[in-house]
């Protein structure tokens, strides 16, 4: 089945914003399939992964479903482990944010009285493992009178726990005028008896398992901060000498940033994504065939249908929201029998996201450092040397090898001369420590550079108009920026040094508030 595109559904504006907030453009085979019978009203059994993006296929029609004026309870998720029902009600939060709804997880391990105090309050959606469910029905606390959903998510889970007796018993309280979801990875005869005597006509929707089928492809993984991903990325392509890379982003706003930043460093890159007339995709397209974009950002819906032999290497900048994609991302390289590579970029929470792909797919991601500046510059000189055996293998080098004799003419030594050509090429790596030795007494934090820019308070500039120029041409986050001081006729900001040269010149080159500013290492006196 072809997968849906969640501005084809005939959803509220509010649910379309949060749910471009979240990242997604394509719906998952899963929501695909149950989407248009849920949203009709369908009793539904789902049988799919975990992971597979089920919290959105019965989250999106429940919130779309739910009345805002009233305040009691009108839908029931079920949930096998106190963990998932935390999951499940951060999601319906996110799918929630424009539009007014109450949700509670209610969970053993949490004192009951604070989810009394809740449910009083008034909650709309409940998430909550059976047991604790079952509580708050004996107390009275949870009222059912007014549930018109009830859902059952990982219910193989829930049977294999024991949770029978707890979830029929929590079945019998609502009423029969009542939608039923049910999501579980296996079906049992167990559950096929649940959905027997309490699921009105199911629908049955399965998703079959997806194998991963790419062995040559090499996946690492990087813990990194955020605001040190752009390093990372191109670190990691100037080390390996890539020629030709997919970079995935989750959202379109996204890949059009990283594209500005890898082009403000100077990288042959462009961005695909839903935003894009099909003309625009195809002209990127032929341009990243051709080889005249070496780096191609795109959003997972754009990808769809690229077909290139020769990517070396797949980059996940962001971790996918589900195990699926991430598949379909590592698939773009390692075509045509060559090996690929696949880094994968994971920053705070998003390691349980990984950790979910690697049960999915069941690869182990292997894990490395980052590679420092250091390390990087002796693998380019590592490389350089490689191709310099190369060259001279093969010869053919009666030219150059005329220039040098005469240089050895006058009395300079081969070595000398082939140290100079190579100084020349590659460069010292203390050369842009020499460069930017003019950096090293301006009074700032250690690591940091304090400039002088020439607009203050005077034209209007305040420190959040300097933090948020320095983000758009950077990328750097208001974290990674230092002290920063405005006064009348000019402000002061610390720069992280490894990145001041960059940033200096892609500010002076773009402005503050539509000002054009000179920048200057600061005078330690000042």
């Amino acid at each position: 089945m072809e997968s849906l595109l969640f501005e084809d559904l005939e959803l509220s504006r509010e649910m379309k914003r949060a749910i471009a907030d979240m990242g997604f453009e394509e719906a998952t085979p899963i929501q695909s399939l149950v989407l248009p019978y849920v949203l009709d009203g369908k009793d539904v059994i789902g049988q799919s992964q975990t992971g597979t993006g089920k919290t959105a296929a019965f989250g999106i029609p429940l919130l779309e479903k739910l009345d805002p004026t009233v305040r009691g309870v009108q839908a029931v998720i079920l949930c096998p482990t106190r963990e998932l029902a935390i999951q499940v009600a951060e999601e319906i939060r996110k799918l929630s944010k424009y539009k007014k709804t109450n949700v509670l997880p209610v969970y053993g391990g949490q004192p009951i009285e604070r989810q009394i105090k809740a449910l009083k309050r008034g909650v709309q959606i409940i998430i909550g493992t059976p047991g604790r469910v079952m509580d708050h029905i004996h107390r009275r606390t949870l009222k059912m009178d007014q549930v018109k959903t009830i859902i059952l998510d990982e219910a193989d889970e829930m049977l294999d726990m024991g949770f029978r007796d707890d979830i029929e018993f929590v079945l019998e309280q609502i009423p029969e005028e009542r939608q039923m979801l049910l999501f579980s990875a296996t079906m049992s005869p167990v559950i096929l008896g649940l959905t027997r005597k309490y699921q009105n006509k199911p629908k049955m929707l399965k998703v079959a398992h997806q194998e991963l089928t790419v062995p040559e492809i090499e996946q690492i993984y990087f813990e990194v901060k955020e605001q040190m991903k752009l390093d990372l990325l191109t670190r990691l392509i100037d080390m390996n000498n890539l020629k030709l890379t997919l970079v995935f982003c989750n959202t379109k706003r996204r890949v059009d940033r990283l594209v500005n930043h890898l082009q403000t460093r100077g990288y042959f890159a462009d961005g695909l994504h839903g935003d894009m007339s099909q003309n625009q995709r195809d002209r990127v397209m032929n341009k990243f065939r051709k080889g005249q974009i070496e780096i191609l950002v795109a959003t997972d819906v754009a990808a769809r249908g690229i077909d290139v032999d020769d990517v070396e290497a797949v980059f996940n900048y962001d971790v996918p929201n589900n195990e699926e994609y991430y598949v379909h991302r590592i698939g773009r390289t390692g075509r045509a029998g060559k090996k690929g590579q696949a880094f994968t970029f994971v920053s705070g929470k998003e390691i349980y996201q990984l950790r979910d792909i690697q049960r999915y797919t069941k690869v182990r991601i292997e894990q490395q450092k980052i590679p420092s500046l250091r390390e990087v510059e002796e693998v380019k000189r590592d490389l350089f040397l490689e191709r310099l055996r190369k060259e001279i293998d093969n010869g053919d080098l009666d030219q150059e090898i005329h220039l040098i004799e005469r240089l050895m003419e006058e009395d300079y030594s081969s070595v000398d001369i082939a140290a100079a050509l190579l100084k020349l090429y590659v460069g010292r790596k203390d050369d842009s420590s020499q460069k930017d030795s003019k950096y090293e007494d301006t009074g700032a934090q250690p690591g940091m550079v304090r400039f002088f820019i020439n607009v203050g308070r005077k034209q209007k500039v305040k420190a959040k108009d300097i933090v948020r120029a320095i983000g758009d041409v950077s990328g750097l986050s208001s974290t990674s920026i230092g002290r920063i001081d405005v006064l009348d006729k000019f402000s002061f900001v610390e720069l992280p040094q490894n990145q001041a040269r960059e940033v200096v010149g892609a500010l002076q080159r773009k402005g503050i508030k539509g000002l054009r500013v000179n920048m200057e290492p600061a005078n330690k006196k000042m």
